[in-house]
């Protein structure tokens, strides 16, 4: 018999056809496994491969259990992630991704959780079936994050966490285009906790996330997250000045010691101390760009994403 708490697994999916019957499969026999009503909402993600036509077979197969929300195109895997969170209506969400790598069997163990008391419950990849520059990334951010929130959680790039309905309810009323979820949903919790989770090789297909788009990940997070940026550059500005000062006198005092011939009349110096200064201009210009970027798309207001139609039990009747 079954409680009447509900939970909704929210499911991202750009691209994997390949995956989506197996993904579909587990996630039903998960949800079977819970004394609780389950739905499924798949976000197709503007999906250029079979993975829409998959949805649309899953969904009219499984009326009132899996839902399919399909944007327009690529919008980025959080941006999917919030058009899921807008749909979903469970008690408890959960959020996975569809390559496979996080298990769907580990959701009850999530559910238990929550249902424990916790308001946020991440998970910790063991043994992770990534490359060693997706780790070295993943321990930066996570080392960044728990800086910076206070939150100590170690894995914040594991997309399989479980949250209580009030928490993605005060998530969808931030405004924000750039959102690193995790971060934002920590940041309403009372109580958070992980649990070990298995982590797997992909199944089929390729990683979606490519190094340029960890690289713009990595700015997003760190600036939706935080000025500190800003701060670190003023002092980074300052030791340089200071360091510059310094070096001018020490330069004129070897100068008139050894002669102008020491210092070759001063042209490479000169060319060492322009370049450092240009480069710490770029990098501050950079990150001010960034956050001036994000303010800009804020201002503007759009849409963080446009839903072209939505596959449910609605209209499979």
């Amino acid at each position: 018999m079954k409680d009447n708490l509900s939970v909704s697994i929210v499911i991202p999916v750009f691209n994997e056809a390949e995956n989506l019957s197996e993904l579909m499969e587990r996630c039903l026999k998960a949800c079977g496994s819970m004394d609780h009503s389950c739905e499924i909402i798949l976000v197709d993600d503007g999906s250029i491969d079979a993975s829409e036509d998959k949805i649309v077979e899953a969904a009219r197969m499984n009326p009132g259990i899996i839902k399919g929300v399909f944007l327009n195109k690529n919008y980025g895997q959080h941006s999917a992630i919030m058009a899921g969170f807008e749909q979903a209506k469970g008690d408890i969400i959960v959020t996975l991704d569809a390559d496979l790598q996080n298990p769907p069997e580990e959701i009850p163990n999530l559910v238990n959780q929550i249902k424990l008391g916790y308001d946020v419950v991440g998970s910790v990849r063991e043994k992770r079936q990534d490359t060693l520059f997706r780790r070295m990334s993943s321990l930066i951010i996570n080392k960044t994050v728990q800086k910076v929130t206070g939150v100590m959680m170690n894995d914040y790039g594991c997309m399989l966490r479980a949250y209580k309905r009030y928490i993605i309810d005060a998530v969808l009323n931030c405004p924000e285009r750039s959102t690193f979820i995790p971060v934002l949903a920590n940041s309403f919790a009372r109580t958070t906790t992980e649990i070990i989770v298995k982590h797997e090789e992909r199944h089929a297909g390729n990683s979606k996330y490519s190094i340029l788009k960890l690289i713009s990940l990595q700015f997003d997070l760190l600036t939706s997250m935080t000025t500190f940026p800003l701060r670190l550059l003023s002092i980074i500005g300052g030791i340089i000045s200071f360091f510059g000062v310094g070096f001018g006198v020490f330069l004129m005092v070897m100068r008139i010691i050894f002669g102008a011939v020491w210092a070759v009349n001063g042209v490479f110096t000169l060319f060492a101390v322009l370049f450092i200064l240009i480069g710490a201009q770029f990098i501050a210009l950079g990150l001010l760009g960034e956050y001036l970027g994000r303010v800009y798309n804020d201002v503007r207001a759009r849409p963080r994403y446009y839903i072209h139609h939505i596959i449910d039990k609605q209209e499979n009747q």
